[in-house]
Order: structure tokens, then sequence, then C-alpha cells
């Protein structure tokens, strides 16, 4: 867990589940179970080492599991703790912002561009 001393909830929540790939991790875990691969082609723009990293922290800072299954290949999967899960709701208002946000870019953009 993160020892920092913190003066603001929304700084806490921010480095917790902020930047570029921790809230995009837990909104697809929110639905179900991935493994590293799965991430990958959700996610194709993230390195692996980055990846690995982001996956690691959020392991570590409690939010996610990751499962091994000792089978003749490794198999790692990975999931939403129960702690994990409590984020979910703030994601649902991220992602409905997001969408209402992107449609407000959207309208923008065909305002600025001439008619055909």
């Amino acid at each position: 867990m993160n020892k920092k001393k913190y003066y603001c909830p929304v700084e806490a929540t921010v480095d917790a589940v902020g930047g570029k790939w921790k809230s995009r991790i837990m909104w697809h875990l929110s639905h179900q179970t991935y493994r590293y691969g799965d991430f990958i082609r959700l996610i194709p723009e993230i390195s692996k080492k980055m990846l690995s990293q982001v996956l690691h922290e959020l392991e570590k800072d409690g939010l996610i599991n990751r499962m091994e299954y000792k089978e003749k290949i490794l198999r790692v999967e990975y999931s939403l703790t129960e702690y994990g899960t409590s984020v979910t709701p703030l994601l649902t208002l991220m992602s409905a912002w997001g969408k209402s946000h992107m449609q407000m870019l959207k309208d923008e953009e065909e305002k600025k561009s001439p008619t055909a």
C-alpha cells in the first residue's frame, strides 16, 4: 500500500486509479476476468513492460487479484478484489461523462467542418 501522505481525497483517488492505464485496466476488469494477453489486445498501445508494471501496482495496492494456475503452460488471470470493485461506480460515472464529452467534441468538430 501507498505510504504517501495525502491532503486531498481526489489526489488519493487519482494516485490509486488515475493515469493513462490504471482506470482502463480496472474498467475492463469490472466486467470480467482477463489474462495478460487479453490486455495486450484490449489496450494495444500499452507496452508489455508498462502493462506488467501497472498490473503489479494495482495488485500491490489491493485493487486487483493475480491468480496463477500451475498448468502445463502457466496461466495467470486478473480480477478485481472486493476493494477494487468499490471503484466500479466511479468508473461507471467516468465512462458516462466520457461518452458525453466525446459527443460534445464530435459536435464541435462538425460545427467547424464545412458541409459538402
